[in-house]
């Protein structure tokens, strides 16, 4: 967002130092934080929290510069003294676990961790401009007051029935402004509610105030920008309480990402707007802010970056901070794990503005090394260094089963190859009796792990073809992290197959599942990763209802073959004119119906013939 201000949670922080723009802050997704020198265009400082992979970075706030004493130094004369420049030094980072950590530029090491105050993410921290206070915001809807020099929570109020994700404190330090959906305005003395803006559909990201002036003059502006919105809002604190509408609106490309302002000191002065959009393109706006405007306003520039390629790409902006000529802006511009920095001088006559830069796409990372504190620690012979990796991974085992597996050692003093752990493996033993084996489980893991590792067809046809469920338990029990989802993926693979080779590798996927469920929730990427096994199985289950169905019919079918297949073999071969005894009755009750029919049929054609006998005498005796 701004300069000095809060950076929202639904981007990657980057953030300029306020005043001399000295520093450029930046949280990429590896989630370090680095500092870069705007002079030097290098790292400066950088630093990894405890635990950044499970509590990223989500919003960075430069506090106000102050004098800051770097170490130890000589009395100076008075013939030698020298004004003391102020320096931004402290840095607020709010994590996704609910705390706020305070970094130290000038130590280069963290100040003190502010915990217990948020029960979710923090979104938002935002610096008192004079007292040493700071502000946070949270998805608990609460806002936290921290006392700096006590290093603890001063005051907590419930801010929002949503979460609170921008936060930013007038000029004289007396109101604070809060916002979800709906923006307020506290007063900080009381902490009670001054005003209720709202005018937004979704999450507040951007608030800034455009004017120093009391409120109570008329002549309070700020400005605000939602998600998803291509807007940025100004708002008037009128005296009357009539300002619930926006009075001006500045249109965009994209939803801002970052916001930063000149404000205005008085009427005749114009307020110099600079924000970058999602897109990565720069728009800057300059206004006097003198009432309601209708209309929305257009971007004085547009400024976009591009390579020098054959087929130009664009280069997507990150940060850019207004500089004290209209025409001059630091930009930031790249990627966050290795941000380029440039002073530009932009034409602001041309409408839209398009930069060639011929940026490197390899990261080259360089630290200055008068200021980098990383130590090598000297290592001795003796000792044992520990890979980073999950807590519990690899737990240490008991001494007496490091003695049992020393002894056992000693006396199997020959190693079994590759081909002679495959030949120990009975794939074909279906019978009761126990069979001493000299392949134990973990020589499974082994081979499944280096037919992973190979990619060999022979050496995984082996091990996942085993039926035994203890065996396919233990085995995926002692798989090393690393190998759990090339196992994942080579199971689905094969699920893909023929249906009797999918019955076994349903258990060893089930086995997984219930192993390493942990470690698979942790994964960033998971839903890509086992995108395929879920559309697969999804697939398998509509069929279920129509094979049962199928299945139903086929069993009728076949039921009604087989009877008739033990009626056929009953009948003797010698007469063929061998009928069941009621297929019998059922041709003689057939052969009484027949007959009785015919007599019917005779009984009605004598009568007939009878009257037409009858009629003939009648004529003849008409005609004599």
């Amino acid at each position: 967002m701004a300069s000095d201000g809060g950076s929202s949670s639904l981007q990657l922080p980057c953030v300029f130092s306020p005043k001399s723009r000295q520093y450029l802050a930046v949280c990429a997704q590896d989630g370090r934080l680095r500092i870069w020198n705007t002079d030097s265009k290098t790292i400066n400082q950088e630093y990894v929290p405890s635990a950044h992979l499970s509590a990223t970075c989500t919003c960075i706030a430069w506090g106000p510069c102050r004098t800051v004493k770097e170490g130890p130094q000589r009395k100076k004369r008075k013939s030698e003294a020298v004004q003391v420049e102020e320096k931004a030094d402290l840095l607020a980072m709010g994590t996704a676990a609910g705390s706020v950590l305070l970094y130290s530029t000038a130590k280069g090491t963290l100040h003190c961790s502010l915990d217990e105050a948020h029960s979710a993410a923090v979104n938002c921290v935002h610096w008192h401009p004079e007292d040493s206070v700071l502000y946070s915001g949270s998805d608990d809807t609460n806002i936290v007051e921290w006392d700096l020099q006590a290093g603890k929570m001063r005051s907590k109020w419930k801010a929002d029935r949503a979460a609170v994700t921008s936060l930013c404190v007038s000029p004289d330090g007396k109101l604070l402004l809060s916002a979800g959906h709906v923006i307020k305005m506290w007063d900080l003395d009381t902490k009670e509610l001054y005003r209720k803006f709202t005018g937004h559909s979704t999450a507040v990201t951007t608030l800034r105030f455009a004017t120093t002036r009391p409120p109570d003059s008329n002549g309070l502006y700020f400005v605000s920008g939602a998600a998803h919105d291509r807007l940025i809002s100004v708002w008037q604190v009128r005296e009357d309480g009539k300002d619930k509408n926006s009075v001006v609106s500045f249109t965009l490309t994209d939803e801002p990402r970052h916001v930063d302002l000149v404000p205005s000191n008085s009427k005749e002065e114009a307020v110099r707007l600079a924000v970058v959009c999602q897109d990565g393109q720069l728009h800057l706006f300059e206004h006097f802010l003198n009432g309601p405007c209708k209309k929305p306003f257009l971007p004085s520039c547009s400024v976009q970056m591009a390579d020098t390629r054959e087929s130009p790409m664009p280069i997507p902006m990150l940060a850019a901070v207004l500089g004290r000529d209209s025409r001059s802006v630091l930009l930031a511009y790249g990627n966050h794990l290795q941000p380029v920095i440039e002073q530009v001088e932009v034409n602001t006559t041309e409408r839209h503005v398009c930069l060639s830069r011929d940026v490197k796409t390899s990261l080259s990372l360089t630290m200055e090394s008068t200021v980098s504190k990383v130590k090598t620690p000297v290592v001795n012979t003796k000792s044992k260094v520990l890979v980073p990796g999950l807590p519990g991974h690899q737990a240490p085992l008991k001494g007496s089963h490091l003695e049992k597996a020393s002894e056992k050692r000693k006396k199997d003093t020959k190693e079994m190859s590759i081909a002679e752990q495959l030949g120990e493996i009975d794939l074909s033993a279906t019978s009761s009796e126990k069979v001493k084996a000299s392949l134990q489980t973990d020589n499974y893991a082994v081979l499944l792990v280096q037919g992973l590792e190979s990619n060999d067809a022979d050496i995984l046809n082996k091990v996942l073809q085993t039926r035994k469920e203890m065996v396919i338990k233990k085995t995926v029990a002692r798989l090393p992290l690393s190998a759990v989802l090339p196992l994942v993926k080579e199971l689905t693979n094969r699920l893909q197959g023929h249906p009797f080779a999918g019955i076994l590798m349903v258990r060893w996927l089930k086995a997984v599942l219930m192993h390493h469920t942990s470690y698979l929730a942790s994964l960033p990427d998971l839903v890509t990763e086992l995108g395929v096994l879920y559309h697969m199985i999804e697939s398998r289950v509509k069929m279920f209802h129509k094979l049962t169905k199928l299945h139903g019919k086929l069993y009728l079918l076949m039921t009604h073959v087989s009877h008739f297949a033990q009626l056929q073999t009953k009948r003797p071969d010698s007469d063929p004119s061998y009928l069941p005894q009621h297929w019998e009755e059922e041709e003689g009750m057939e052969e009484d119906q027949e007959s009785s029919e015919e007599e019917d049929e005779g009984n009605r054609t004598e009568p007939k013939a009878n009257g037409e006998e009858d009629m003939e005498h009648e004529n003849e005796s008409e005609e004599e």
